[in-house]
């Protein structure tokens, strides 16, 4: 089976996948964040990097896809998706200003070249949290380069996700608000998040 973890910065994607894998004994793909040559960049200058940090993520997720298609026996769970770099990064970027008309529908173009060989995850974990939790996660992690992430940025996001969340139709999705959660570091929540996706694997 292909899982993949969905939410905005800060919401706990990383962790639960790591958690996940561990407790399920699934393969594990993260985000590539820790060396990535545009994020520092692009935090600093939004709109001299826009074009080049979608394109870098969207590769990377690409090669990501062709891993767990070539993965016939093992189940993976994966640090977001190829559909938020398009419906919700790219998107928010590009409606917002910040990423031109021109390297928006280039984009476009090679998403759709690469999205018509791309099958669906099998399931979907949305992970939903509300500003507070997201900038309390991201100052605990202490990454340099999230430093200077507003919380109008965070706010957008969080608007295209709740969106692209209403209107998912390529398969199952379920939604955990995470607000009060911290299922690192307290059990009974992550005992909560495994009985309830245990009762969603079992259709599958």
């Amino acid at each position: 089976m292909h899982i993949a973890i969905i939410g905005n910065i800060g919401a706990g994607k990383t962790t639960l996948t790591q958690m996940l894998g561990d407790y399920y004994k699934w393969d594990v793909m993260f985000e590539a964040v820790e060396g990535n040559p545009y994020l520092a960049d692009f935090y600093v200058d939004m709109e001299r990097w826009a074009f080049n940090l979608q394109v870098f993520f969207l590769n990377s997720r690409f090669a990501q896809v062709q891993k767990i298609r070539a993965a016939t026996y093992a189940t993976i769970v994966q640090d977001r998706t190829i559909y938020e770099d398009a419906f919700i990064f790219a998107r928010n970027l590009y409606d917002s200003g910040i990423m031109a008309e021109r390297d928006y529908q280039t984009y476009l173009l090679l998403f759709e070249s690469i999205i018509r060989t791309v099958s669906h995850p099998d399931l979907l974990i949305y992970l939903k949290a509300d500003i507070p939790k997201l900038v309390s996660q991201i100052k605990k992690r202490g990454r340099d380069f999230e430093a200077s992430i507003s919380v109008d940025y965070l706010e957008s996001l969080n608007r295209y996700y709740e969106d692209f969340a209403n209107r998912y139709e390529h398969g199952k999705i379920i939604e955990f608000d995470v607000n009060n959660m911290d299922f690192a570091s307290n059990p009974d929540d992550f005992t909560h998040i495994v009985t309830r996706l245990n009762k969603e694997l079992f259709y599958l």
